[in-house]
């Protein structure tokens, strides 16, 4: 949303007004369609209709329909509006989308559920790691058992053990091919005359895309001249394991004022490393994907120790997480008192919903 640096309409909302995202949500969409439903808003401005009931009438309502929910509004409660805006009718869906591959995670207190749909192809690819995991635990289990086990020994290891194993060992591997379990690995070609930096085998790099990617990286450093190699620089890794656990236990989220972010997040060196920056915890700070590419693309500045930390915009305007909501200045508006929805049971088969209006021929 232009220099604030906020995702969305609704975030910034959310941010500058001190409202949930629910609040603000419902606010941004009624503020997309609040000239095509006039007499509703003026209702919510002269406090006969709540926000929750334009909010409802704003998000599904069909084009032209102010008037029809204008007047029921004034006696409906929303989750009648809600019931009245589903019996309009529609016009037929389009044929669906061919189901994608998915992965969908479910929790309760006890437990966690994972839904995995895969394509025929990655599903007897799955099944083949399965089994094969499957059955070298079975293979263990028996040599225990060959052994003398006990009656307390474990029962035999099923699918369940088998996708644990898979995970684990899928752990181990990516553990040993990156130790430290960094963010990324960057392998940098640098011209020793010119200092123009590539991608290995990809494109030319400007000074915020390098800055961004090598900020919670291990680097490789290519030094060429002439199209030729002349040497390598050592790899270097930036943010060890530990230090990053303090930073996430320090900073939990996302450290640009408004952005509640608490997952992916990436190690920033305020001041960089390329610049002398140490690599330390005074100098780092936590800053999700959207706000860190945002400050390296220029959007937003990042300034000062971690423990007094400065966020400004293009303007030069310092980011501040409270609300900036105030008290009303006006009086409010001389109406009538309001009765408000009438709370009576709504009989629907007698309701008539609003019909749009053919197209003209």
């Amino acid at each position: 949303c232009g220099m604030t640096g906020a995702r969305s309409v609704p975030a910034l909302v959310a941010w500058k007004l001190g409202l949930s995202s629910t609040t603000a949500h419902t606010i941004a969409t009624v503020a997309r369609r609040v000239e095509e439903f006039p007499r509703c808003a003026q209702g919510m401005r002269e406090g006969r209709l709540s926000l929750d009931q334009v909010g409802v009438i704003a998000a599904r309502a069909g084009e032209g329909s102010d008037e029809h929910y204008a007047q029921l509004a004034r006696v409906a409660t929303v989750n009648q509006l809600r019931t009245a805006i589903s019996l309009e009718p529609r016009p037929e869906p389009a044929s669906r989308p061919q189901p994608q591959p998915s992965i969908i995670k479910t929790a309760d207190e006890d437990f966690t559920c994972w839904r995995i749909r895969l394509p025929h192809l990655d599903a007897a690819k799955f099944d083949a790691a399965l089994q094969s995991h499957r059955d070298a635990l079975i293979a263990e289990w028996k040599h225990d058992r060959a052994e003398g086990g006990s009656e307390s020994a474990p029962p035999l290891p099923g699918t369940l053990e088998a996708f644990m194993r898979l995970v684990e060992a899928g752990w181990d591997a990516e553990a040993a091919r990156r130790p430290h379990g960094q963010h990324t690995t960057v392998v940098v070609h640098v011209d020793a005359e010119t200092r123009a930096a590539a991608l290995h085998l990809g494109p030319l790099l400007s000074d915020a895309e390098r800055r961004y990617l090598s900020c919670d990286a291990t680097g490789e450093l290519w030094f060429e001249r002439n199209g030729q190699l002349v040497g390598a620089g050592r790899t270097t890794r930036l943010i060890s394991r530990r230090l990053r656990r303090a930073l996430e236990h320090r900073d939990r989220t996302c450290a640009v004022p408004g952005c509640g972010a608490t997952r992916g997040l990436h190690a920033h060196h305020i001041r960089h490393w390329e610049d002398g920056g140490p690599t330390e915890l005074a100098n780092l700070v936590l800053v999700c994907p959207y706000h860190h590419r945002l400050h390296h693309c220029g959007g937003i500045t990042i300034t000062g120790p971690a423990d007094a930390l400065v966020v400004t915009d293009t303007a030069g305007r310092p980011l501040r997480a409270g609300s900036l909501a105030r008290p009303p200045t006006q009086p409010p508006p001389a109406v009538p008192p309001c009765p408000g929805p009438i709370g009576e049971r709504a009989d629907w088969w007698w309701y008539d919903p609003f019909q749009p209006q053919p197209p003209p021929s």
